[in-house]
This record gives C-alpha cells, sequence and structure tokens, in this order.
C-alpha cells in the first residue's frame, strides 16, 4: 500500500491551478536572513583598590578587572572591593579630608617659614685655628639644635641643606618644611 507523492498529483497544487507556464514567471524572492554573532560577553568588574597592587594600581584606584582575578586574587586577600555608590560617596568625604589636611599642613609650614625668616641670622660659635678656619663643619645637627634652643621647634635634620661650611662668615642654609614650602635661615658662624 504504498503510494508516491509527486507536486503534480498533490491538491495544494491543484487548488492554486498553477501551470507551469505561471510558476516558472513568478519572481522567485528569497528571504533575507540576517545573522548575528553574539560576542562572549566580557566578564568584568569595577573595583576600588584597599591597597598598593604591584602592576596593578595604587591605593583607592577605581578599576576594571576581569571577575576571576577579582574573586581569586583580590577578594581573598583583602585588596580591593566592588563598587558601590555608597563606597564611592565615602571615596569622595575621605579625599575631601586628606585635601583639608594637606591644606592646612601646608599652611602651617607657612607660618614656621614666616618665623624661621623673621628671627634673623643664628649665630653657631666654633673653636678657630690658622686665619678665618674653623675646627670641623657646621652640620645640619648644629643647626637644628640651635633652632630648639632659640625658637623651641624640632625640625627633622633631613629637611636641612646646609652649604659646606669650614670658614668664619655668613651663610644660608635651607629648611625644606613642605614640598612646596622651603625657608631660608642664615647663619653666621664666628669664632671665640
Amino acid at each position: 500500500m504504498a503510494s508516491t507523492l509527486s507536486w503534480a498529483s498533490s491538491s495544494c497544487f491543484r487548488s492554486h491551478s498553477f501551470t507551469t507556464k505561471n510558476f516558472t514567471q513568478a519572481p522567485i524572492v528569497n528571504p533575507v536572513y540576517v545573522i548575528v554573532a553574539q560576542k562572549k560577553a566580557k566578564k568584568t568588574r569595577k573595583i576600588i583598590l584597599k591597597e598598593d597592587v604591584m602592576d596593578v594600581g595604587k591605593k583607592g584606584q577605581l578599576l576594571d578587572v576581569k571577575a576571576g582575578f577579582y574573586r581569586n586574587f583580590l577578594l581573598p586577600s583583602g585588596k580591593a572591593q566592588i563598587v558601590t555608590t555608597s563606597l564611592i560617596k565615602e571615596m569622595k568625604m575621605e579625599d575631601e579630608r586628606i585635601d583639608a589636611e594637606k591644606k592646612r599642613v601646608k599652611e602651617e609650614a607657612q607660618q614656621l617659614a614666616l618665623i624661621f625668616e623673621t628671627v634673623g641670622a643664628f649665630k653657631v660659635k666654633r673653636k678657630i685655628g690658622k686665619g678665618k678656619q674653623i675646627f670641623g663643619t657646621v652640620t645640619a645637627q648644629d643647626l637644628v639644635d640651635i633652632i630648639k634652643a632659640q625658637l623651641q621647634r624640632d625640625i627633622d635634620k633631613r629637611i636641612v641643606t646646609i652649604p659646606d661650611i669650614r670658614e668664619t662668615g655668613e651663610y644660608v642654609a635651607e629648611l625644606k618644611l613642605h614640598p612646596d614650602v622651603s625657608a631660608r635661615v642664615r647663619l653666621t658662624v664666628f669664632g671665640n
């Protein structure tokens, strides 16, 4: 009971009264199919570093890192945190606080520089040899001790830049109180 089907014997073909002439003359419209290739989704996370990470960034920096790097390294070691709006607000407040602190430190350094420059010359007494030669030299530590005795101010000897002093006379030393503020003080070296 096998029957064969053909286009000519089909009831669908007969009901539309297609003839071979009409069938061949009808315009053939090919449907256009657009194939869109989707990229693999990049899995990144927006993070804020809690501390300096070598070859990644500095503390407080906003970064996009791969999800696996964050999940496997940064999160377990506590070096980063996912960005949230509240965290961004906290960071802005912290930045404002740090800026205010930097401004206050700079103003204090400017006031201290004004004090040092209005004092006049600091006098240093040394044993004298032949002519104007002194025994030894005047060092940054000597200047720090004199400032502490006269002005009751503690300063670090590392901020003092002093010329090589081996003779009596007047010299100028520089105190680097802040990266933007420095004070020039005069030193008078005399013999006893």
